[in-house]
């Protein structure tokens, strides 16, 4: 298997992505502070799990598909842009409607975390990245290839939980601030909504 000492080095690699300021851990840090500690986590478990799915498609060659086929990352490409305007454009009209005294309009946490599912699988940049991303780290000499890349996928997400898991903790703290300031509300939709916007332009102008 994985040397000790290259497994911890891509443990800290890992854990410095996540903190690293970004669109999940932005997105993450937003929906906590508007939904609470639980919505927060939700997400993160979504897009944990679109993490596993992404280090299947490594191990069994369908990244190299999405990279080697225009047409496939294209349409994979299209379908993550509309969904992330479609996100957008829901986050532009809430308003401050989300956090209302009467809890209405309050989104459940199995939905958010199919939104951190769908976000994370909809982006071919996510698949590519990994495919270039993991190989680095394995060894065929060390043993079976796959189960390197399952391993490292496994570390890459408790990685993830560990970081992602801790910023919403901390922003949940900020909810019930949120639903005594209107404002509050409302400005952190628009961040929302923004986010989208940034993500799906990134998508629209990525290229393989």
């Amino acid at each position: 298997m994985i040397p000790s000492d290259i497994l911890m080095a891509f443990a800290a690699t890992t854990a410095l992505l996540a903190m690293a300021p970004g669109p999940d851990n932005i997105f993450v840090l937003t929906q906590s502070a508007l939904h609470g500690r639980r919505a927060g986590l939700a997400v993160t478990m979504g897009l944990c799990t679109g993490v596993l799915v992404h280090t299947l498609l490594v191990a069994f060659g369908v990244a190299a598909v999405l990279q080697a086929s225009p047409a496939a990352f294209t349409a994979l490409k299209t379908a993550g842009v509309a969904y992330l305007l479609y996100l957008a454009w829901g986050a532009f009209r809430a308003g401050s409607a989300i956090l209302s005294a009467q809890g209405n309009g309050r989104v459940s946490p199995a939905k958010l975390y199919l939104l951190g599912v769908v976000m994370n699988l909809t982006n071919p940049k996510v698949a590519i990245f990994f495919l270039a991303f993991l190989p680095q780290f394995v060894d065929p000499a060390a043993g079976n290839v796959v189960k390197q890349l399952g391993l490292l996928g496994v570390v890459f997400v408790c990685m993830t939980l560990l970081v992602f898991g801790a910023v919403a903790l901390t922003a949940g703290s900020l909810g019930s601030f949120l639903r005594r300031s209107v404002m509050a509300q409302t400005v952190l939709n628009r961040v929302a909504g923004t986010v989208f916007l940034a993500l799906a332009l990134s998508l629209a102008l990525a290229e393989r």
